[in-house]
């Protein structure tokens, strides 16, 4: 590709590298320029411009663009590949649910070529409908072919590199248990709403129980909905305290106490008879960020979350302090 500054007489096909003021309109950066632009910029005493003219190798900006989205996309389901523009096409996601990003696929086009760029989100963050997953831009004005034809090579290692995992359940249960020192659970249950709710979920059943096993496990076999969350008046701070013991006693099983992202650090994950159950730490009371939107936005949209995939939240899992923490980071004895 050519870029630099020609004589008018050469300029005509080619793309304007820089705005140009003319009375009464502007030339704008990117417009292939026409024999009127030409005698435009020739009477407002212009005898040169700086252009750029693709090659007989090169492929146009909004082209490349294009063919890099919908292969990086081929065999996605609810996304939206958006129409190029100056080079730039955006991957949206059609519905809630977290992002699917091939992070070593993504790497490999961008080592094709500077002039080719992917940005993502990062895997597995929370989507809402209408939210942007990945912005593909060409920055130059075009690209060379082979280049562009090796970033494709790339992208056809994965089926898709950029997609969407849509929230797959519809609706869950809400256990939360009482003691007489325990606040109100209005909060609580406001804040699940709005969570459930973000991901597309309903919040059907809320059932109010004395902080024991067995009530926990009576309400876990009457459960209903796809998914089972369990708020407790006190926090679960052991594998075999009352909530994980409501769990086992009504059947199921805990796969993983405890998470490496705080706030949520007294989380745990179950099952009862094929169905997920979420214990949620303390700080799920509050709409803030913290650990448990991590497990319930995978779970929610049908993926497996593993021991070892809570093991790993950890790289990036210290958050935002919330006011509503009884016992924050920072105590009296530590300097600012």
């Amino acid at each position: 590709m050519f870029f630099g500054a020609v004589p008018l007489a050469e300029a005509e096909g080619a793309v304007l590298a820089h705005s140009v003021a003319l009375p009464g309109r502007r030339l704008r950066k990117g417009a292939s320029l026409t024999a009127r632009d030409i005698q435009e910029l020739a009477k407002a005493g212009l005898r040169e411009v700086v252009v750029a003219k693709l090659g007989a190798g090169d492929v146009g900006e909004d082209i490349a663009a294009t063919r890099l989205a919908q292969a990086m996309t081929k065999g996605a389901q609810g996304v939206t590949v958006t129409k190029a523009f100056t080079g730039r096409v955006n991957i949206v996601a059609d519905a809630p649910g977290v992002a699917l990003i091939d992070a070593k696929v993504v790497t490999a086009v961008n080592s094709c070529d500077p002039m080719i760029t992917c940005a993502t989100v990062p895997p597995l963050a929370r989507l809402d409908k209408g939210s942007l997953i990945a912005t593909i831009k060409i920055i130059s004005y075009g690209v060379a072919a082979e280049d562009l034809a090796r970033s494709e090579v790339a992208v056809a290692q994965a089926n898709p590199a950029v997609g969407l995992h849509a929230t797959k359940l519809k609706s869950a249960c809400l256990i939360v248990t009482l003691t007489d020192a325990a606040p109100s659970s209005d909060k609580g249950v406001a804040a699940m709403k709005g969570r459930l709710e973000a991901l597309g979920m309903s919040l059907g059943t809320v059932v109010e129980v004395p902080h024991r096993s067995e009530a926990i496990a009576a309400s876990i076999k009457h459960m209903q909905e796809e998914l089972c969350l369990v708020l407790t008046a006190s926090a679960t701070s052991d594998a075999q305290d009352i909530a994980p013991e409501g769990v086992r006693l009504a059947g199921g099983q805990v796969t993983r106490f405890g998470m490496p992202v705080d706030p949520g650090n007294l989380l745990f994950l179950g099952d009862y008879v094929g169905k997920p159950v979420i214990g949620l730490p303390g700080c799920a009371r509050s709409p803030a960020l913290n650990g448990a939107d991590f497990v319930l936005e995978r779970v929610a949209c049908g993926l497996e979350v593993t021991s070892a995939d809570i093991a790993q939240m950890g790289v990036g899992g210290l958050l935002k302090e919330i006011p509503q923490r009884p016992q924050p980071r920072r105590g009296p004895f530590q300097f600012e």
